[in-house]
């Protein structure tokens, strides 16, 4: 057991797990700052965040001023990543939001916390699965004419994704990282050829006005095609959708050197240089056809070309066929991140105690969580085995990708805003009772509050604009009510082993490294 000490200010009691004899350890040291970088911005996934969400954004949303609505996420989730990043330089846990809820507001929280970071990773998952087999059923179809299965697609994914992760994380560090680089480049190549275009683009500096965020789409007649109102909310609720991801920095504290400067660094420069390259992408994006109406059509009415057709015009078929292969890539990497960090938050909470200790088990080579991870891929395997059961597997559009990818992603992202919302609360009852001059009133106060408010009106906006995502269905419409229970569930928990196992309860959240 240690107290953990920074700048003269102790912390609650922590159980310091370099010290400890017989735990089952990470493998520490394994990655520097571009390692905790490739694991935790292919999470974000660029191209499938570009791809995926500004078609929706700017067709169903806030049109032109969709670069706004990424400027506006960015200077939000800075801000948050403030309050985040000081409790990061504090507390060095793989359990991160679980840990940092639980020393800020108590172990009973912190509880609710690990089983709904646990349950947001663990469908993030399954649902990038979904969407990988979407354009994986597309792309066999158009090159040879197959049409294979959309569940077979995902159970593949979710096989190769458990052997990689079976082995040391800096397999996985590499895989991510070479994904990463790819889809950076294909997407600059889109920039470069839109932006050096002679005519057939429509670039305005009106697009970055953060006062017309709030502008929606208006209900129009372009040619022949009708274009039904926008809502607002939708842009911005897209925009920060993108980011999802970046937050797991924490979740590798232990794996990687010098954490309590590699985690908050590695928060800042996923955020801001994600920021810059998302605005910079969808200005891009919205400008590439001659008016607005026809961006608009193209947005609403042929969404999955929206940035094929103008990088096959301005750039040539070539790049056209490299994105489309991208993709792949894109939602593979980004579901193989989010695998990681379930099975270290399954990890975390089983070395507490709070699951069976057994898949706490590292492996004796790679120094993986490997029973956690198979368990993660068993788990995600099973989510979208039960929607290919009630929905069937005949059609990959409306069951693999507007079912798996965009349910579970709704109801991962719902729960993970409500995460964020507590742990900036977490932030400032932490520092209040133990404060210290490393970190000042604004990351401790200031910040956390105003990403508290965010957060808070980003669930509020979901839950408004559910139908609008196409949460009309029995699954879908029940989405709040089901992360509302996820929540509930582990409170109770915690309250359980406060009166049955004081000594698992003692611990929760409370496993640090310290180095």
């Amino acid at each position: 057991m240690t107290q953990n000490v920074t700048s003269g200010a102790s912390a609650p009691e922590q159980f310091d797990v370099g010290r400890e004899v017989g735990e089952n350890k990470l493998h520490g040291s394994a990655v520097g700052l571009i390692g905790v970088l490739f694991l935790t911005v292919t999470g974000a996934a660029p191209e499938s965040a570009m791809l995926g969400n500004v078609p929706f954004a700017a067709g169903f949303g806030n049109g032109i001023y969709v670069p706004a609505a990424f400027l506006l996420a960015t200077i939000v989730l800075t801000i948050f990543s403030i309050g985040y990043a000081a409790m990061a330089r504090r507390v060095s846990s793989v359990g991160g939001f679980y840990s940092f809820i639980s020393q800020g507001l108590g172990r009973e929280a912190g509880m609710s916390a690990g089983f709904a970071s646990l349950a947001s990773y663990s469908v993030f998952e399954a649902s990038l699965y979904g969407l990988f087999a979407f354009f994986g059923n597309a792309w066999l179809k158009s090159h040879f004419g197959i049409d294979v299965s959309w569940i077979w697609l995902a159970i593949f994914a979710a096989t190769l994704c458990a052997f990689l992760s079976y082995r040391d994380v800096q397999l996985s560090a590499a895989v991510l990282g070479i994904a990463l680089v790819l889809e950076v480049i294909i997407l600059a190549i889109f920039n470069f050829g839109v932006l050096t275009a002679a005519e057939g683009t429509n670039f305005q500096a009106e697009s970055f006005n953060l006062l017309a965020v709030l502008t929606p789409v208006l209900e129009q007649k372009v040619g022949d095609v009708d274009i039904a109102a926008g809502a607002a909310a939708v842009g911005i609720f897209m925009a920060f959708w993108s980011w999802v991801g970046f937050e797991m920095a924490p979740n590798y504290a232990e794996e990687s050197k010098d954490p309590k400067r590699i985690v908050p660094l590695s928060l800042y420069i996923s955020v801001i240089g994600l920021g810059l390259f998302y605005i910079f992408t969808s200005w891009c994006a919205v400008s590439a056809y001659p008016t607005e109406g026809d961006m608009l059509v193209a947005a609403t009415k042929d969404s999955s070309n929206f940035f094929l057709t103008p990088l096959n015009n301005f750039v040539g078929p070539w790049a056209g066929e490299l994105m489309s292969v991208l993709i792949l890539t894109s939602s593979f990497a980004c579901g193989m991140a989010f695998h990681n960090t379930a099975a270290r938050y399954m990890y975390s909470l089983a070395r507490e105690g709070v699951l069976p200790h057994g898949l706490s088990r590292t492996h004796h080579v790679f120094k993986s969580p490997h029973v956690a991870s198979f368990t993660q891929s068993a788990l995600a395997i099973l989510w979208v085995s039960l929607f290919a059961f009630f929905l069937g597997t005949d059609d990959a559009n409306a069951q693999a990708y507007v079912s798996v990818y965009t349910m579970l992603a709704i109801l991962g992202t719902m729960l993970l805003l409500i995460l964020q919302a507590v742990v900036s609360l977490a932030v400032i009852a932490y520092f209040r009772a133990n404060p210290g001059d490393d970190a000042g009133v604004i990351s401790t106060i200031i910040a956390p509050v105003i990403a508290f408010v965010a957060q808070v009106y980003l669930v509020y906006l979901l839950v408004q604009n559910l139908a609008t995502f196409g949460g009309s269905g029995s699954f879908g419409s029940n989405i709040p009510w089901i992360a509302l229970a996820i929540i509930v569930v582990g409170f109770i928990w915690g309250i359980v082993l406060r009166v049955v196992n004081p000594a698992v309860h003692a611990r929760i959240g409370r496993l640090v490294f310290e180095g």
